[in-house]
Parts: C-alpha cells; structure tokens; sequence
C-alpha cells in the first residue's frame, strides 16, 4: 500500500477525521487530504509526529513492512512483540501484568510490568519476563490498556511509552 493508503488506514483505525487528525498535527485538513490521495507527503517533523501519536512505525506508515502480525492461517496473531527500551527487552507476547505497588523511597519506582507468552505448558505454568519500571499506577495502567488496544488492532510490534529509566544500586532500584 502506498502512504497515502495507510495514512488513511491508520487514522481510521484510530477513530479520526481527516480534521482531527489535522488539528493534532497543526495542519489544515487540506493538507491530510492531499497526503491520504498520494498528491503530497508532509514535512519529516510531521511524519515523526503522526508515527508517535498513531503509535505506527514509519516503516510501516510508509509502507514499507506490513502493519499486522500474520499467523501462517492467515488470521490476526494474537502475540505481539513488546520493545522496551529502557531494560533492552524484546519479547513476543500474549499477556501483560503489572505488579503489587512496591514501597520504596521517593525516587523508586512503584510498579513493574511483565510479559507473559501464554505458553502453560511448563511444570510452573506460564514464565513472565521482566518488561519494565513505572512511576505510578496511572502510567503502567495506561501503558496495558495501550498494549492490549495494539494488540486488538493487530500491530505487529509495540514500543512501551511510559516507562522510567532506573539504575540498581545494591538492593535498591532508583529513577535515573
């Protein structure tokens, strides 16, 4: 599919008018019209926008991979690879869960996120991989709602957004 295509493709999956996705880019809708018909491209600092905000890799928006994870049955996979920067974890998965609030002082983190591929087949059931750390319970909770959103929708891949940067020091984890 051509840009335009899945400019259009996207913003619809996402639930937007040409004009609001206009307003959230700080464009006329003219200009997404003339994109969504392949009569123009947008700026680079407007591509990097629209990646970010409609959470789709410009490799994708451009065309050049495709947007949903296919199993060889041909239906939507119901895995996703989850990408999280901070830890340098890459993990195709089924499930997420957050942890227990921890204590700690004021710059540890509160929550963790894990992943699960759904595979039970083991002894101990399921094995959760460490994904990463969060500030407090309205960021890891908005972080699952979008993961699940991604995966409901198809996404091959999803990069975690709103996760800290901490470091180890002895037996404490802390904010970078």
């Amino acid at each position: 599919m051509s840009f335009g295509e899945n400019l259009q493709t996207v913003r619809k999956k996402n639930q937007l008018s040409q004009e609001g996705l206009a307003e959230m880019l700080g464009v006329s809708r003219q200009a997404v019209s003339k994109w969504e018909l392949g009569d123009g491209y947008p700026e680079v600092d407007k591509l990097l926008l629209l990646s970010k905000k409609l959470n789709i890799s410009l490799d994708s928006l451009l065309g050049r991979e495709n947007t949903t994870a296919i199993r060889e049955d041909g239906k939507a996979s119901d895995t996703i690879r989850i990408i999280s920067p901070h830890e340098g974890v890459i993990i195709n998965a089924s499930k997420v869960t957050r942890s227990q609030q921890f204590r700690g002082r004021k710059n540890s983190p509160k929550f963790a996120l894990y992943a699960s591929d759904g595979n039970d087949l083991s002894l101990w059931g399921a094995q959760n991989t460490f994904l990463a750390w969060y500030r407090n319970l309205e960021d890891v909770t908005r972080e699952i709602t979008e993961i699940q959103t991604a995966l409901d929708s198809g996404a091959a891949s999803y990069t975690l957004q709103y996760s800290v940067k901490c470091k180890q020091n002895l037996f404490r984890t802390i904010e970078e």
